[in-house]
């Protein structure tokens, strides 16, 4: 099902972002003007991470996934590497692509996402909003995911809520668990 796998990994979320303490927001830091602190999507999302969630739509459908994530900081953000293995046994991978805006904004972009989105910090929770069209054809079914990271004080997991909704109705939600 093609919502399941791209709200999943919206939620693996990507997704939307990487190890140490963790800090309210990137602020300035040192002498150098422009330098940012990392935030704490950076921090958690540096190398790799292991996740593990569920699917559930209102008409019942329910899958179950796995999703090793890599990522890498570069100079102007955050790339994010999603391998995701559904029950099922069918396997997708999804790539975000972050770049900061400011001390505690980024801007992102994956394949399949509509236009961007800005992505929020705030303190130790990431929010964010995203369309997605679900058919690959000519045709469009458009759902917009709503994506809440909460990560931990130690640094050590993270969970990633979303609500997805298509027009005005949620009609699904995901919960995925990551870990270092």
């Amino acid at each position: 099902m093609k919502i399941a796998s791209t709200a999943l990994f919206a939620a693996s979320l990507a997704a939307s972002l990487l190890s140490g303490s963790l800090s309210a927001s990137a602020q300035p830091a040192g002498k150098g003007a422009g330098v940012m602190r990392e935030t704490v999507m950076e921090r958690f999302f540096r190398g790799q991470a292991r996740a593990t969630g569920t699917f559930r739509a209102i008409n019942g459908t329910r899958r179950d996934l796995d999703i090793a994530v890599r990522g890498t900081v570069t100079k102007t953000g955050l790339t994010l590497r999603e391998d995701i293995r559904y029950d099922d046994g069918q396997t997708e991978r999804k790539t975000w692509h972050f770049v900061r805006t400011g001390p505690a904004t980024y801007s992102g972009t994956r394949e399949d996402v509509i236009g961007g989105t800005t992505v929020r910090v705030d303190g130790n929770v990431v929010r964010f909003n995203y369309l997605v069209d679900l058919d690959p054809g000519p045709k469009q079914d458009v759902y917009r995911f709503f994506d809440t990271l909460t990560f931990s004080r130690d640094g050590r997991t993270m969970s990633n809520t979303a609500v997805v909704w298509k027009t005005i109705l949620p009609v699904a939600r995901v919960k995925i668990d990551f870990r270092k």
